[in-house]
């Protein structure tokens, strides 16, 4: 089974995509479950929960931007409600929800959290494949820095439009969130078009600018 775990919906200050839609292009790709990880919301994930089927599971999840970089909550039932990392980590842990650092090397995004082993503690697993990291070195680093602290992994394309999802993620035989906390997955993954960038760019303005 083949679950994305990292997707963005228009409920994403740079996103542009209908829940529905994603959950349909999910189906319609094979995969056996997608996470809607917007931006500091819940939302996108619970509207899209709306129109899971009996072949796509939807977990709803939130990329919280933090005073320390970006961190994503997987099977949520809350919007996070604090900005600081650890207490961040708390709440989702708090709702027996999975805690993922995303691109945690990739140095050319502002938002990224650069996991410390001091924090190691608080880490269910660590992001080892993003389709839009530029440089295939961001993951490379991510999936040593796993594998000296022994942490769990995951993936996901880090989908902003429709023709990136399924792009990365991971493949299970069981249940997602026992596949995770047991590091029981394979990872899988492509690299996105460097002109999806520019188009996220480009929606993010129209959409400030609206």
């Amino acid at each position: 089974m083949k679950y994305d775990l990292h997707v963005h919906s228009k409920y994403s200050s740079d996103g542009f995509v209908e829940p529905e839609k994603i959950v349909k292009t999910a189906e319609k790709i094979g995969l056996a479950g997608i996470a809607i990880t917007d931006h500091d919301t819940i939302k996108g994930g619970l509207m899209a929960k709306k129109f899971k089927t009996e072949n796509v599971e939807v977990i709803v999840g939130c990329e919280v931007t933090t005073n320390q970089g970006e961190i994503i909550g997987l099977f949520l039932n809350q919007e996070i409600k604090s900005n600081n990392h650890v207490e961040v980590m708390d709440e989702i842990k708090a709702q027996d929800g999975v805690v993922v650092i995303p691109h945690p090397f990739d140095t050319m995004r502002k938002a990224t959290y650069r996991p410390r082993q001091d924090y190691i503690k608080y880490l269910d697993c660590i992001e080892v494949f993003n389709s839009r990291c530029i440089t295939q070195k961001y993951n490379e680093q991510a999936k040593s820095f796993a594998n000296k602290y022994n942490l769990n992994t995951c993936a996901g394309s880090d989908a902003h439009f429709i023709n990136e999802i399924g792009n990365a993620g991971v493949i299970i035989e069981n249940d997602l969130k026992k596949s995770l906390k047991n590091n029981k997955v394979e990872i899988f993954g492509r690299k996105s078009s460097i002109l999806n960038h520019g188009l996220t760019k480009i929606v993010k303005m129209y959409r400030k600018s609206g």
